[in-house]
């Protein structure tokens, strides 16, 4: 189905139940693994994603199809994502942990990462960014959306997000290059 398809679907009290778990069938991977990249651990990220499946339902009828679909619903699972980091980093303040420590902690001790040494370090040096330019990397990088996409997820000028992609990919590189030579 298509996702005009679905929102009709959606819109249609007696097709409603049907329609959602075709939503769901649709993008629960992809908006599973965007939020992973963002909050790291996995039951964190099935939170996230239920709350953000949640606020979709519930907000379905207010969809003005001004914007695709799933750049809608990747600006929930954002902010969504964004709310609960904020919450564990006041947490986290609270109990002293620093956040890069704090990540790669999770991410070790994570049973689903297997990932390797250039993996976790480019992770770690993702982690190390500012918040926005973190999502706008992940987001450019990793999910692969167009600058378009991204502007209407995070709300910010196509220009503006190509500045911050390209800071965060000559941080990422300097970081990169320190670990080299440490390891």
């Amino acid at each position: 189905m298509t996702d005009e398809q679905i929102i009709d679907c959606l819109q249609n009290r007696q097709q409603t139940n049907t329609a959602f778990r075709m939503l769901m069938s649709k993008y629960q991977e992809r908006l599973y693994w965007h939020i992973r990249r963002l909050v790291v651990s996995h039951e964190d990220t099935d939170d996230v994603l239920q709350n953000t499946f949640m606020k979709v339902y519930k907000n379905i009828a207010s969809f003005k199809s001004e914007s695709k679909l799933y750049t809608w619903m990747y600006r929930i699972a954002t902010n969504e994502s964004m709310t609960h980091l904020k919450k564990n980093r006041r947490n986290s303040k609270q109990e002293g942990l620093e956040s890069q420590e704090d990540f790669l902690n999770k991410l070790e001790s994570d049973v689903g990462f297997n990932g390797d040494v250039i993996t976790k370090n480019l992770l770690a040096a993702i982690a190390i960014l500012p918040e926005k330019q973190r999502l706008v990397f992940q987001l450019k990088y990793f999910d692969e959306l167009t600058y378009k996409d991204i502007s209407e997820i995070v709300g910010t000028s196509e220009g503006g997000l190509k500045a911050s992609y390209y800071h965060a990919s000559q941080k990422i590189r300097e970081q990169l290059k320190q670990v080299e030579f440490l390891e």
